[in-house]
């Protein structure tokens, strides 16, 4: 199991993520975030929150993308009722 983020991790790297700057790995978001940051704490927080988020944005496109259409669907259902 994972640790518990903090709002303030959520809330920023969420805010963050919407900019198309921030990549999917942590080292290349904690460049980004080099001189914003407060602590360095703070920073490798939110870059990891923000390739976390990332990451998972391309799974779920993936998913997506491999999901039938309605149009294939109708038509896998057409060809099974010819199969019988």
């Amino acid at each position: 199991m994972g640790r518990i983020k903090s709002t303030l991790i959520k809330r920023t790297g969420r805010q963050l993520t919407k900019e198309p700057m921030f990549g999917d790995t942590f080292e290349h978001n904690k460049k980004i975030l080099a001189n914003s940051m407060p602590s360095k704490k703070t920073r490798n927080r939110i870059a990891g929150y923000i390739g976390h988020l990332r990451r998972m944005e391309k799974i779920k496109v993936a998913r997506e993308a491999q999901k039938p259409t309605i149009a294939q669907q109708a038509m896998q259902e057409e060809l099974q009722r010819v199969q019988y």
